[in-house]
């Protein structure tokens, strides 16, 4: 994997749009004298270069280096600034912030009845969109102007402000409380994966009730219940219950519905419910809602609101992208799925600046599936090695099956003398990472011994290796090897001698029989 550029100066500068960059030109000629000419010859110099190189830009005789540093954190904070007139208005913490700052000018004047009317409509606005911590800081300033100064306000006044300043202090620390169990429930997921025994589904299990507040469920706030239907969430999915993963999930995305205005307060908090949703109908195989939910999101993709800014742009892409693949799996159209592989690529390298090492794992790993089931286990292998090779500290789990699908592929192939080496190898590195389960342990025996097999026998090794197999499918702590690898329909194309993409494509078709017809 390539390294990504680390100069918090370039990242800006290329992360802005046209516009963005006119805007700067515009308010550094209105704001600003000639001595910042300077900072005007670095961003163009930075703008141009395709990767950051610092004895590139010292090439440039009015840039000393000794001065460098200097103006590159003054060029950073003239962009920021430009960037804060432009958007003002897109973001509601920056509305809340503006007023705030106003109020401030007007107190320092000693205008204060002014300052009080300029917190009262912060106030409002704080409340219409669920910001008790901005309206705690009026609520604080309130006070303070309060204390000091004779307004001539209402006689109950402290009674008010102390019973306003209360409720919101109680709000806070029931958000702050559900947020950090919400958050130290997904980093461990992001570390680990899913739970991988006995002893992490009871690890987790204890660490969720310790952490959960006493009456978390009679919570009636945005925040606190947005965060209640995250933990619980993130809780049932690393247990892979997704019954009640489902259930979370339905409920994180009608929390928006029920209050739309919060879509654009938290946009991304909304996409993120919605890939957890279509996620959980995934893993349920609920065709129709899958389809729905999908249809929705991707019309949602090109709205307004999500085009207006980078971040809702490249998140709105990854989870798309990913639900869109996860069709294909679904329907077992592999080959048609490879259709979005040349697209997701282009994506990649264009947005390599905004996404996290996290996203680009897992989608390797997705269209390393692809090339897998649509019957080009070459390919798999080199998207599989992106991922192998790739020193990284995250999800375990996913390198783990990426060693695994990456040892079934060669065994595809043909490579037996390396299968031999590489069943080893996995077998090692899924014992010392606690990975090794009861399926994993008959995958890996049989692909290492299979080659010492004679082929007249192989597919009857295959039924007796399909029968183990089956067995674990309802084991709640072998979930995740059959959610990772379909292991069972490539056993079945094995012993049918048909393409293991064919045996999905006639499993969905006749589920799909036996139901409702989706949407296509």
């Amino acid at each position: 994997m390539p390294n990504r550029p680390t100069d918090s100066l370039f990242q800006l500068i290329k992360s802005l749009e046209k516009a963005e960059k006119r805007n700067f030109k515009l308010y550094i000629k209105r704001n600003t004298g000639g001595e910042d000419l300077k900072i005007v010859q670095l961003f163009d110099a930075l703008d141009k270069m395709q990767e950051y190189d610092e004895n590139q830009l010292l090439k440039n005789k009015s840039l000393r280096k000794q001065q460098l540093s200097n103006i590159k954190s003054h060029l950073y904070r003239e962009i920021l600034a430009s960037l804060r007139i432009l958007k003002d208005t897109d973001n509601i913490d920056l509305q809340l912030h503006e007023q705030m700052s106003h109020a401030r000018i007007l107190y320092n004047k000693g205008l204060y009845v002014q300052a009080l009317r300029m917190l009262d409509r912060m106030k409002e606005l704080a409340r219409t969109n669920n910001q008790f911590s901005y309206l705690m800081q009026a609520l604080f300033f309130e006070k303070k102007i309060e204390s000091l100064h004779i307004t001539r306000s209402m006689q109950d006044r402290a009674e008010v402000l102390t019973r306003e300043s209360e409720q919101t202090n109680q709000t806070l620390v029931r958000i702050n409380r559900l947020s950090n169990l919400s958050l130290q429930l997904y980093s461990w997921y992001i570390r680990n994966g899913h739970a991988r025994n006995a002893e992490e589904f009871a690890a987790i299990t204890k660490f969720f009730d310790d952490h959960l507040p006493k009456n978390a469920n009679l919570v009636k706030g945005f925040y606190e219940r947005l965060y209640l239907y995250q933990s619980y969430c993130w809780y049932t999915f690393i247990r892979q219950d997704w019954l009640r993963y489902y259930r979370y999930t339905a409920k994180w995305v009608g929390l928006f519905k029920s209050e739309p205005q919060m879509i654009q307060v938290e946009t991304a908090s909304y996409i993120k419910g919605v890939h957890n949703l279509l996620n959980a109908h995934f893993g349920l195989r609920n065709y129709e809602k899958f389809y729905d939910v999908l249809q929705e999101f991707e019309s949602f993709t090109q709205s307004e609101i999500v085009q207006q800014t980078e971040n809702n742009r490249v998140q709105s892409f990854v989870y798309l992208h990913i639900a869109l693949i996860n069709k294909h799996f679904l329907q077992g159209t592999f080959k048609e799925g490879l259709e979005l592989v040349e697209y997701i690529s282009e994506k990649l390298s264009e947005y390599s600046l905004y996404l996290d090492r996290h996203r680009v794992l897992v989608f390797h790993y997705k269209i390393a599936s692809l090339y897998f089931g649509s019957g080009d286990p070459a390919t798999a292998i080199d998207h599989l090695n992106k991922i192998i090779n790739w020193k990284v500290d995250l999800r375990t789990d996913l390198q783990c099956y990426s060693r695994l699908l990456h040892l079934i592929s060669h065994y595809e192939l043909g490579n037996y003398q390396l299968v031999e080496y590489l069943a080893r190898s996995v077998y090692r590195f899924m014992a010392k990472m606690e990975h090794l389960s009861i399926v994993e342990k008959d995958i890996l025996d049989f692909l290492r011994d299979s080659f010492r097999i004679k082929p007249s026998e192989l597919k009857n090794e295959f039924r007796k290796l399909l029968v183990k197999l089956k067995e674990q499918e309802d084991n709640p702590l072998e979930t995740r090897a059959f959610s990772y690898l379909d292991i069972i329909s490539w056993l079945e194309s094995k012993i049918g001698g048909v393409p293991v993409g064919e045996v999905i494509r006639r499993k969905y078709l006749e589920r799909v029989k036996a139901g409702k017809k989706p949407k296509m």
